[in-house]
Formats: structure tokens, C-alpha cells, sequence
């Protein structure tokens, strides 16, 4: 400071002036200062975030445009004019050196579906097979017992008949 401005600053009652404003204000960011920034993203939290999708045609994009760059600055630029980070780029490029188009392409998340064993519709069906068995089993032991009984309760009564004829003759 020159010594004319701090004669100057000592003369106002509140003392030197110092700038308003933090650095974070838009004054020092380069937007206009006292204007709140349109389009900017709303602060809610959604109620359950949403998992970013990117196609092979976006990555592929994505990577040739960072091929071309010279410095880092740019890239760190595409980056943060993208939303994306430096570990999608690596993992990318990974990907486009062990098989391009097809590396490239979404994967479906989540469990793998299994191929059935080739003998498991043998096993079903003859657990059914089992199952209609054996309810014809119990039936038929259910016919066998009643017979049974029949049986005994008719060769009851025909010794009863028989003793009650033998006495009377």
C-alpha cells in the first residue's frame, strides 16, 4: 500500500476497509455477485438415489475426447463438465483394451441365473411319480384291512350259525 492510500484509510472514524465477501462468493468465482446461480441443483435428497447408466457409445466418446486432450487441466475440465471421475476413465480404458465394443456394454447386475441340472426333471417327475404311488398304496392298504375285517366278522358269524344249528339238532 502506498502511503497516501494508508493516510487516507486512517482518516475514516471506522478505520481501514477491508473487501465484503468471502471467497466463495461469486464475485471471486467469476459469476455475478448478488445473483444466485440459475439452474443450480436442487439440494433435496431424492428418497432413493439413482445409479448412473453409461452406453458403450458415451463411454467410447468420452474416451477418444480424453485421447485428444494435451494437458491435464483439460481433462480434469471434461471431467467436471461431465460429472464423471478419473477411476471411470481407468476402469474405461481397462475395459476398451481387453475388448472394446463388447467390454464396453453394460453388464445386467445381480445374481446370475443358473443353467438347471440336466437331471432335475427326471428327479421331479419322479417325485411325482413317487407322491400318485404311495397315495395308491394307502388306498389300497385301506382296502386290504377293511377286507380283512370283513372277513373275520363273516367267518364270526358263520361259526355262530354253525353252533347255533349243531346245538339244535
Amino acid at each position: 500500500m502506498s502511503q497516501d492510500n494508508m493516510v487516507e484509510q486512517s482518516k475514516t472514524p471506522e478505520g481501514p476497509q477491508r473487501s465484503s465477501g468471502e471467497r466463495s462468493e461469486p464475485e471471486w468465482s467469476g459469476g455475478p455477485s448478488g445473483v444466485a446461480r440459475l439452474g443450480a441443483a436442487s439440494t433435496e435428497v431424492r428418497e432413493r438415489p439413482v445409479r448412473r447408466h453409461f452406453g458403450a457409445d458415451y463411454k467410447l466418446r468420452i474416451l477418444t475426447e480424453t485421447d485428444q486432450l494435451a494437458g491435464t487441466g483439460e481433462i480434469g475440465a471434461l471431467l467436471r463438465r461431465e460429472g464423471l471421475y478419473s477411476s471411470h476413465l481407468s476402469k474405461w480404458r481397462r475395459e476398451r483394451a481387453a475388448g472394446a465394443q463388447e467390454a464396453l456394454s453394460p453388464r445386467k447386475r445381480g445374481p446370475k441365473v443358473q443353467k438347471p441340472h440336466p437331471l432335475a426333471l427326471d428327479v421331479e417327475r419322479l417325485s411325482k411319480e413317487n407322491a400318485r404311488l404311495s397315495k395308491k398304496l394307502k388306498k389300497a392298504e385301506a382296502i386290504i384291512d377293511f377286507q380283512k375285517k370283513v372277513a373275520a366278522l363273516l367267518e364270526m358269524e358263520e361259526s355262530s350259525t354253525t353252533a347255533t344249528d349243531g346245538s339244535a339238532s
